[in-house]
């Protein structure tokens, strides 16, 4: 699980509610059912409206996007592209057929069989692209239903307190319960901007940058790829692919030489030599 999107949503919802307790708000205050219903039942109602239903079943598929971490980093593939290039290179490129089966990632799998199969060089390029481009949009496609959501629950806020004014207006027999009614009227209001600013748009953003990694990730892929059926040097291969790695490691710092001291003057040993 991406702990990040965790963690930020549930920091994002504990700092409202402890900045409102530490008001001295009362945590019941802010559980109204009628706002509840109105900004989040009526937020799915325009989602629904907006999208058809095969782009709607996709939420599960953009959910996993958010919250689950890849199985494989940038540098395990790697690795394995390293790997079937030396077993290429030994046996060609048939030998990487058993190898292939195995793999866990579908697109590496399916490129590498491609190969396998003695498929033309410029048509695997041309397949493993419309691939990548078939994901960047579904992935993009995905992202703009929790915008389309985070763009409608606050207007339903707003509907949510309108509604809740309209009807604190038409009864005010009691202007002692004023206070308190319009204050569960404007409890939509912060229903709908806050779901909208804490959980919609920070997850329609994680998903379109898990799509680029994605993305890059795939590009990436399909390099290490077209070099095994180029039959380039398995080293060779791994200094392209590095490229797509980023560096998140700093730098080493060079080694002093052993009768080099710390001040930089040569040691006992070498001034007397």
């Amino acid at each position: 699980m991406d702990l990040t999107t965790v963690i930020g949503i549930i920091a994002g919802i504990a700092a409202l509610l402890g900045g409102y307790l530490w008001e001295g708000g009362e945590a019941h205050g802010l559980v109204e059912k009628t706002a509840i219903l109105i900004v989040f039942g009526g937020t799915f109602a325009a989602v629904a409206v907006s999208f058809p239903a095969a782009r709607l079943r996709t939420i599960p598929a953009a959910l996993r996007l958010a919250f689950r971490k890849d199985r494989n980093t940038d540098r395990e593939i790697i690795e394995r592209l390293v790997d079937m290039a030396t077993i290429a290179r030994r046996g060609g490129v048939l030998a990487l057929e058993t190898h292939a089966a195995k793999e866990d990632e579908r697109f590496l799998r399916d490129g590498v069989l491609m190969v396998v199969d003695g498929t033309d060089p410029d048509l695997t390029r041309e397949i493993l692209e419309l691939e990548i481009a078939a994901q960047e949009r579904s992935c993009e496609q995905q992202a703009k239903i929790f915008e389309s959501a985070g763009g409608y629950a606050p207007t339903m806020g707003i509907i949510g307190t309108v509604m809740g004014l309209i009807n604190v207006l038409g009864d005010l027999h009691d202007p002692g319960s004023l206070g308190s009614s319009i204050a569960v009227a404007f409890s939509a209001t912060l229903y709908g901007v806050a779901s909208a600013n804490v959980i919609y748009l920070p997850l329609a953003s994680k998903i379109k940058t898990r799509s680029q990694e994605h993305v890059l990730r795939m590009e990436m892929m399909m390099e290490g790829i077209l070099g095994l059926q180029a039959g380039d040097n398995p080293q060779l291969i791994r200094k392209k692919l590095q490229s797509f790695v980023i560096v998140d490691e700093p730098p080493r710092r060079a080694a002093k030489p052993a009768d080099e001291k710390p001040d930089g003057k040569a040691g006992d040993n070498a001034a007397q030599a």
